[in-house]
C-alpha cells in the first residue's frame, strides 16, 4: 500500500510511509474498548450472535478499506482499522466463553491452543497471498477484498452450524453433557452469576494473566508488524520474498502447537503435574526462549540473513508455548467468568499492541534513525526481550492453576474442577 506505483498501474500510496504505524496501530484504538463489554455480553446473551456480527463487519469494512483509502487517504484507512478492532474486540471473549462451555479440562490445553493457533495459521496463509496480489496485476486492494469475501462465507456457516453451548444443544445425550462437565452431574443451565468484580481486581492470579499478557502481547505485535519492515530494510528481501519469508515463523507456530498442546494435557491428565505447573512450564516456553532469540538478533549482522531468519523463527515459533500457559489459564481460576476475564486482560493487554509499533516511531526520533539502521531494530528487540521475560517471571511467581472461589460463591468449597466427584463415585 505505501509502496511506489507498480507496473500494472495500481495506485499505491508512498507518501503515507510516515503514517504507516499510526495505521498499524489503530485497529487497537478500537479493539480495546469493546473487550470488557464483549465478555459480559458473551456471557449473558450467548457468544454466537456476537461473532456473527464481529467477522461479518470486519469483512465489509476489509472490502471497504481499499475504497475508503483511495477517496479519504490514509485517514480513511485509520478509520476502517479502528470499526474492525472494535468488532473484532469480541472474538476472544467470544471463543473463551464458548471453549469454557464446551471443552473439559482434561481437553482444555489441547483444544484452546489448537483453535487460537488459527489466528497465526491465518497469518502464514494471507502473507503469502496478499504478497502475491502485491505483485500482480491484481493489486494489494484484491488481498482485502478477499479477506473480506472469506469472512462473509464464514459468518454464513457460523450461522447455520453455531451454537452457544451444550445446554442449548438440541440432540446432545445425556453422556455427552456429563463428559463435557467432567463426569459432574448437572442437567440444568448454569445459573448467570454477577460478576465479581473486586474479587478480580484484587486476585494475584487475575494480575500474573495480565501482566503476562501484556508482555507477550507487545512482543508478539512487535514481531508481526515489524518483521516485514526489518527484512525488507536490514535484510533487503524483495517484496514477495519477505511476505513468504515473514509468514514462516507462523508456520513454525502453528505447527510447535500441534505438538506443545498435546503434551501439556498429558502431563495434566495423568497427574505428571497439577495445572498451575503445567501452565508455567509451558509459559516459560513461551517467553523465555522468543527472549532470548530476540537477543541474539542484536549480535547478529545484517549479512547473517540466514541465522536472522532462524532466530526470528525460533522467536515466534515458540511464543505459541504461551497458549498452554497463560491464554488458557482464565478458564482454569475462573471459569464462569470467562469470557470477562479474557475481556479484561485483553484489554488491558492489547494496549502493548497500540504502543509496540509506535516505540519505534518513539525510538527513531529520539535517536534520530532511520529504519535501515540496525541500532534501531536493537533497541525494539531488546526491548520486547526484556519484556517478555519480566513478566514471564512474575506469572511463574504468581499465577494458579485452581478454580479460585468468588469464582461461584454458591459453590466455593469446591475450589477447582479436578476436584468433582464422577458420577460413578457418588453414593
Amino acid at each position: 500500500m505505501v509502496k511506489e506505483n507498480n507496473e500494472f498501474g495500481v495506485p499505491t500510496y508512498p507518501e503515507w510511509e510516515s503514517e504507516k504505524n499510526v495505521m498499524l496501530s489503530s485497529f487497537f484504538w478500537g479493539y480495546v474498548l469493546t473487550q470488557i463489554p464483549a465478555g459480559q455480553l458473551a456471557e449473558y446473551f450467548g457468544p454466537k450472535r456476537f461473532l456473527s456480527a464481529a467477522i461479518l463487519t470486519c469483512s465489509v469494512f476489509s472490502v471497504l478499506i481499499p475504497v475508503l483509502g483511495g477517496t479519504f487517504g490514509y485517514g480513511g484507512v485509520i478509520v476502517c482499522r479502528i470499526v474492525q478492532g472494535l468488532t473484532q474486540g469480541f472474538i476472544y471473549p467470544s471463543i473463551h466463553h464458548l471453549i469454557s462451555a464446551w471443552v473439559p479440562l482434561a481437553n482444555r490445553a489441547n483444544i484452546a491452543s489448537f483453535v487460537y493457533a488459527g489466528g497465526p495459521l491465518g497469518t502464514v496463509m494471507v502473507m503469502p497471498v496478499a504478497g502475491y496480489f502485491c505483485g500482480s496485476q491484481f493489486g494489494w486492494p484484491m488481498a482485502f477484498y478477499t479477506l473480506g469475501a472469506v469472512g462473509l462465507v464464514w459468518t454464513v456457516i457460523w450461522l447455520i452450524f453455531g451454537i452457544d453451548s451444550p445446554h442449548h444443544h438440541k440432540t446432545i445425550t445425556k453422556e455427552e453433557l456429563m463428559y463435557i462437565q467432567d463426569g459432574a452431574v448437572n442437567d440444568k443451565k448454569p445459573e448467570k452469576l454477577p460478576t465479581p468484580w473486586k474479587e478480580i481486581a484484587t486476585s494475584l492470579p487475575c494480575w500474573a494473566i495480565l501482566v503476562c499478557h501484556f508482555g507477550s502481547l507487545w512482543g508478539f505485535w512487535t514481531m508481526l508488524t515489524e518483521i516485514p519492515t526489518y527484512m525488507d530494510k536490514i535484510l533487503h528481501f524483495d517484496i514477495k520474498s519477505n511476505s513468504t519469508l515473514s509468514a514462516l515463523p507462523y508456520l513454525v507456530y502453528w505447527i510447535l502447537n500441534l505438538i506443545m498442546s498435546p503434551i501439556a494435557d498429558y502431563l495434566i491428565v495423568n497427574k505428571i503435574t497439577s495445572v498451575g505447573v503445567s501452565r508455567k512450564i509451558f509459559n516459560s516456553i513461551g517467553v523465555f526462549i522468543p527472549a532470548i532469540a530476540l537477543t541474539a538478533l542484536v549480535f547478529i549482522g545484517p549479512d547473517e540473513k540466514v541465522l536472522t531468519v532462524f532466530m526470528l523463527v525460533v522467536a515466534v515459533g515458540f511464543n505459541t508455548a504461551i497458549l498452554c500457559g497463560f491464554h488458557v489459564n482464565h478458564i482454569d481460576v475462573a471459569p464462569r467468568h470467562a469470557g470477562t476475564l479474557m475481556g479484561i486482560t485483553n484489554a488491558l493487554g492489547n494496549c502493548a499492541a497500540i504502543l509496540a509499533p509506535l516505540a519505534v516511531d518513539v525510538f527513531k526520533s529520539i535517536g534520530k534513525y532511520q529504519e535501515s539502521d540496525k541500532a534501531l531494530w536493537d533497541i525494539v528487540f531488546i526491548t520486547a526481550a526484556v519484556l517478555f521475560a519480566s513478566t514471564g517471571l512474575f506469572y511463574n511467581l504468581f499465577a494458579s492453576g485452581k478454580v479460585q472461589p468468588w469464582n461461584d460463591p454458591k459453590n466455593s468449597e469446591s475450589a477447582s474442577l479436578q476436584e468433582k466427584q464422577p458420577i460413578n463415585e457418588k453414593k
